[in-house]
This record gives structure tokens, C-alpha cells and sequence, in this order.
């Protein structure tokens, strides 16, 4: 088909002759079977176009390989409700996610020395390191060598079985675990409660507890029964103290 029979048939087609039937006869008869396929061609034009100009959008991509869009959620759920700036420690459970790269995701629980198996890197160091900062870590060993421009999510699935012992003057006493709301400590009184409270000679006011850092171990002595009054401010039971309820001297 020639460009004049080209311009004729797309002046029709938009309307430049008027009515249908004068305006079809008017056309000859070899190009009558094109104006159908014309008119498709002008309709499928714009998209055509947007489609070849839209931006391209995407997260983290292995290197030579298409964007993906990050996922809007974490894959977790169920997962433990860390307070702001909380330190990872050993035996602690993490999940890490990769957003568009499902087969990377890992969870699991820090070794004793502080380190997660993850894919690609193998054993990365995360105790001591808050959350975001673990994140952060990931991402520059990621983006280094596997992946392009990678975002990653690093959530605290459980604590770690952080434990203390409450012996002495209780009713029931032995080694108990922190709440994982309160993964960092307790109050003395919520400590003695889970206990079983004070036996009946029990002496509250005769309280140690026996703390153990890297510089050795620290002793309180606590008055427990200016708690009881509101005359004190608490003392906060840390994971591992042992706490000693002592006797009445009548």
C-alpha cells in the first residue's frame, strides 16, 4: 500500500469525510479490506507506546538479573516483640529476609558464640549488634558480592532461654525463665512471686542476690519490705542472678 493510500484511508478513519457510507465509497475498492486493520492499528498505538516508556521499578536482584518488587510485610509471623534497641545475644532466634529473593530467607538461633548460618555468606557474627544494625551488617555483605541494591529484614522470632534462681525462704524454689516480655529483667517481687511467694519465715528484708559480668561477681544486699511499703524504687532481677530470700531470726 502506497503513503497516499496510507493518509487517505487514516483522514477517513478519523472523521475527515463525512458520513459513513459517502465517505466509505469514496475509497477505492482495493483499499476498502485495509480500513479495519487501520483503525486496530491506531487504537493499539498509545499502549503500545506507555508500555515501552513505563519505569521500570524493583528491590534487591541478583547481579544480571531483573528487579523484583520488595514485599510489603515481613514472611514471619508470630514473632517476639523486641523492645527498641534490644541487644541480639546468643541462642537468640532471628529470621532474615531478602525482599524478592525467597529462596534466601533463614531463620534460627544464634550459636554460643554469637553467630547465624545464613545462605551465600555462611556464619555471620550478630550478637551484640541491635536489629537494625544486624540488618545493616547483611546488607553490606550481601550487596558486596551476591546481590544488587538489596533490602533486608532481620526480626527477632524468640528469646533466649534467659534464666534466674530464686532460693531461700520461697515456696517453691528453683531455676525459672524470664518472660519474653520482660526479656531483660524482672522486678524482685514479680521474681519471688513466680516462686511461690515468701514461706512463713521468710525474713524480706534479708534478701542477696549474687550477680555474675566479666569483672566477677557483684552481691546486693535488699530490703525487700521497703518495696512492699512504697517506700522504694524496685530492684531489677537480671538474667542469671541468683537471688537468696533469708530467714527470720526470731
Amino acid at each position: 500500500m502506497s503513503i497516499s493510500s496510507v493518509g487517505m484511508i487514516t483522514r477517513w478513519a478519523f472523521g475527515r469525510r463525512s458520513g459513513f457510507k459517502e465517505g466509505f465509497s469514496r475509497l477505492p475498492t482495493g483499499m476498502r479490506g485495509h480500513r479495519l486493520a487501520v483503525l486496530i492499528a491506531f487504537a493499539l498505538l498509545p499502549g503500545f507506546l506507555s508500555a515501552q516508556i513505563a519505569p521500570t521499578t524493583g528491590g534487591a536482584s541478583r547481579a544480571g538479573t531483573s528487579m523484583s518488587t520488595p514485599a510489603s510485610s515481613s514472611a514471619f509471623s508470630g514473632g517476639a516483640s523486641a523492645p527498641v534497641g534490644y541487644i541480639l545475644s546468643p541462642s537468640d532466634q532471628v529470621g532474615v529476609e531478602i525482599f524478592g529473593e525467597e529462596d534466601l530467607r533463614t531463620n534460627g538461633r544464634l550459636n554460643p558464640e554469637g553467630n547465624l548460618s545464613v545462605p551465600l555468606l555462611g556464619s555471620i557474627h550478630l550478637a551484640g549488634l541491635t536489629l537494625t544494625q544486624a540488618a545493616s551488617k547483611l546488607t553490606e555483605l550481601y550487596g558486596r558480592d551476591y546481590l544488587v541494591n538489596p533490602k533486608i529484614n532481620v526480626v527477632l522470632l524468640s528469646y533466649a532461654k534467659r534464666r534466674f534462681s530464686v532460693l531461700g525462704q520461697v515456696n517453691h524454689p528453683g531455676s525459672y525463665e524470664m518472660p519474653d516480655s520482660s526479656p531483660g529483667g524482672v522486678d524482685l517481687l514479680e521474681a519471688v512471686a513466680m516462686a511461690g511467694g515468701y514461706t512463713r519465715i521468710a525474713a524480706p528484708e534479708r534478701i542477696t542476690v549474687r550477680r555474675r559480668n566479666a569483672s566477677g561477681d557483684q552481691v546486693f544486699k535488699v530490703n525487700a519490705k521497703r518495696f512492699t511499703k512504697g517506700t522504694g524504687g524496685g530492684f531489677l532481677v537480671e538474667p542469671g542472678d541468683a537471688i537468696t530470700v533469708g530467714e527470720s531470726i526470731f
